[in-house]
This record gives C-alpha cells, sequence and structure tokens, in this order.
C-alpha cells in the first residue's frame, strides 16, 4: 500500500491528505455515503481524490465494530449525553419502535429521536475522532511519500547519468 500510494503521480500534500480525508470520513455514521465524502472534502481542500478513496479503507468490516460504538460514545459524552452501555441494543430498541409505514408516513416524527439520541452523538464523535486522526496519517504518510518519492528521483538521475556517461564514452 504504502509503495502505490507513494508512486500516484501528485504532490507529497495531495497524496497524503487525500488518504487522510478518506481515513477521517470513515469515522463518520453517514455508512454508504464514505467514498462521496471523502472526495468531496478531498477537492475541497486540493487533495488527491483517488487517494481519498483509497484511504476509506480504514472503514471497513472488521474496524467498524470498534469505530462506531467509539464515535458514540465520544460524541455522547461530549454533548453530556448519557450513554448506553450496548450500544446495538439501544440502536435496536429506537428503530424496534417504529414499523415502516410509520417511518414512510412521518419520518421526521418517527427518525427524529433516533437521529438525536444516535446519529448526532456518532456525528460529532466521528468529527473528533476523524479529525485526530486525520492529522496523524496525514503527519506519517506525508514524510513516506516525501522520502519515497525524493529517492525514486536521487534513483532515476543516477540511472539517467549513468546511461549518458556510456553514451558519451561511446558504449
Amino acid at each position: 500500500m504504502r509503495h502505490r500510494l507513494a508512486r500516484i503521480p501528485g504532490t507529497p500534500y495531495a497524496i497524503s491528505a487525500g488518504f487522510a480525508c478518506g481515513a477521517a470520513v470513515s469515522f463518520t455514521p453517514f455508512l454508504g455515503f464514505h467514498f462521496l465524502l471523502a472526495a468531496l472534502l478531498a477537492w475541497i481542500i486540493g487533495a488527491n481524490i483517488f487517494t481519498s478513496a483509497m484511504g476509506t479503507i480504514v472503514g471497513n468490516p472488521w474496524t467498524f465494530p470498534v469505530i462506531l460504538p467509539a464515535t458514540y460514545y465520544v460524541g455522547s459524552w461530549l454533548l453530556g449525553m448519557p450513554g448506553t452501555d450496548d450500544f446495538l441494543a439501544h440502536i435496536n430498541e429506537m428503530l424496534s419502535r417504529y414499523n415502516l409505514m410509520e417511518i414512510l408516513t412521518s419520518p421526521i416524527a418517527t427518525l427524529g429521536p433516533f437521529i438525536k439520541s444516535i446519529i448526532l452523538p456518532m456525528f460529532i464523535g466521528g468529527l473528533l475522532m476523524g479529525s485526530v486522526v486525520w492529522i496523524i496519517l496525514y503527519w506519517a504518510l506525508e514524510k513516506l511519500v516525501r522520502e519515497y518519492k525524493h529517492k525514486r528521483f536521487a534513483k532515476r538521475a543516477k540511472a539517467a547519468r549513468i546511461k549518458r556517461e556510456k553514451r558519451a564514452n561511446g558504449k
């Protein structure tokens, strides 16, 4: 992954910031929209959109069971809301209150409490956690990509110099 990231055309800033955008967006509760949100964020800050899509790999079936409850608990704590001990049971309890017809006929009245008690804390927690992840990944990846591109440029320059010297010597 490091090798592929570093070989993508673009500045170390664009590549690193793009990947960090994808990773940060993975901490939002908007599953299914991570690619779009990552691309939008990358476009806004002038980062690489392709690497932002690569960064969304941070949110995957193995990490979501940790990320989603963590964002909920952090968001609940930041908002001063009483959190629940069992995140999944709380979601199930909130959604089981309504049937599909109630949701379709009055979505604001039925989903409002769910959005307020589940989505809002996850969004606020995700903003904080995603920001921290963005800073850490950007800092680490920017150094790696810059170093890799510098070494690659030096290696290619050396090979070109050797080739010119051979050509000049008639070999």
